[in-house]
């Protein structure tokens, strides 16, 4: 892949820098969908939902968990300031299972007490853990 189709990816969380290197796409949700970024992308910032993040490298694509965040997209450089993300090795397919089927019983209880939102925001989460893992 020729050197000018990458662009400077960095990701940052609170405790780490998480990725720092040269990609020619980032794959990713945001609130108004999925997207794919490219260089020379038009300027722009979104906010991530959770999901599958898809970096491709020269050598091939690496996949993480991504759960909430901000993204700044600029022509030659992406920058994602995220909340959490995680490796595959870094996800614990037990403890993700079990957090899938405690979100889904919230969201089928609907009790007045069930905060919707938040278990379907756990839903997401636990899905892209497991995705990422499979």
């Amino acid at each position: 892949m020729a050197d000018n189709q990458l662009f400077t990816l960095k990701i940052i969380t609170p405790d780490r820098v998480f990725y720092e290197g040269e990609a020619s796409m980032v794959e990713f949700n945001t609130t108004e969908g999925e997207i794919g970024v490219y260089k020379m992308h038009v300027p722009t910032t979104v906010i991530v939902s959770p999901g599958v993040l898809t970096i491709t490298e020269a050598e091939g694509q690496k996949h993480a968990a991504l759960h909430a965040g901000f993204v700044e997209i600029l022509p030659e450089k992406v920058t994602i300031l995220a909340e959490i993300i995680e490796w595959p090795e870094e996800i614990d397919l037990d403890r993700a299972d079990r957090a899938k089927e405690r979100a889904e019983e919230r969201l089928r209880s609907k009790t007045p007490e069930t905060d919707i939102l938040r278990a379907e925001t756990a839903l997401q989460r636990a899905l892209a853990r497991i995705h990422v893992l499979k």
